[in-house]
């Protein structure tokens, strides 16, 4: 059975310097596929390579079907990709509820004047939507700070919201760069404890990047190792 997402022969330079040399690797669905690695070890470059906001020099990246020198960082949504960042994305004045109904933007089907005009199509959307968002929040124990501010929660809580947001779409393949970095013992446990629901549920391929190797043991099927940019 073809993987969800197969790196094959990945290489990235910038300039002088490369960030990672002839990678490969292959998730399928339903696994949590680690990569590990000091600082600089090209970590955070490769999940940039396989959303295409980078590209390679060398090798190829497939997600299903599709194989890419390049992948198109403007058709992720429709590969069903979903991803975190390392430094935090979240639209901090927005409430939690619209940071995750973001997440849903790409796939909105009714146009701008159907939305504007309240035609049946668009409100059927909408709703279909809000309920999904609603039921993210409701499994990632967000519900009690929905309506507020995400700026204005404690960092754990906006790392969630980060995670229900590449969540609400219900991707095949979701990438974590470091989802847990900055949390405390307990947030990282219950993260841990979220991220492993989530795959359960959607049976999601999950890349995901992290320091901890406690957690990193608790969560991986598989694990790559990456040093100076080599596996």
């Amino acid at each position: 059975r073809r993987p969800v997402l197969a790196v094959e022969g990945l290489s990235l330079a910038f300039g002088g310097t490369v960030a990672f040399a002839e990678v490969d690797l292959a998730v399928g669905a339903g696994e949590i596929h680690a990569v590990i690695g000091p600082n600089g070890a090209g970590k955070s470059s490769l999940i940039n390579a396989i959303t295409g906001l980078y590209a390679p020099q060398a090798g190829r990246v497939r997600i299903g079907e599709a194989a890419f020198a390049r992948v198109p960082s403007g058709r992720l949504a429709a590969l069903g990709v979903a991803r975190t960042f390392q430094n935090l994305a979240l639209f901090t004045g927005l409430s939690v509820r619209d940071n995750v109904l973001s997440g849903l933007a790409a796939a909105r089907k009714a146009g701008l004047a159907a939305q504007i005009l309240g035609l049946p199509a668009a409100r059927r959307e909408a709703r279909a939507h809000r309920e999904a968002a609603e039921a993210v929040i409701e499994e990632l124990g967000l519900a009690a700070v929905a309506g507020r501010p995400a700026g204005s929660l404690p960092y754990g809580l906006q790392k969630r919201v980060e995670l229900a947001r590449a969540l609400v779409a219900r991707p095949r393949l979701l990438l974590l760069d470091e989802p847990m970095a900055g949390m405390t013992a307990t947030e990282k446990d219950a993260m841990t404890g979220f991220i492993r629901a989530a795959q359960a549920r959607s049976g999601a391929a999950i890349v995901l990047i992290e320091h901890d190797i406690g957690v990193v043991m608790r969560l991986s099927d598989r694990v790559t190792v990456l040093d100076h940019g080599r596996h």
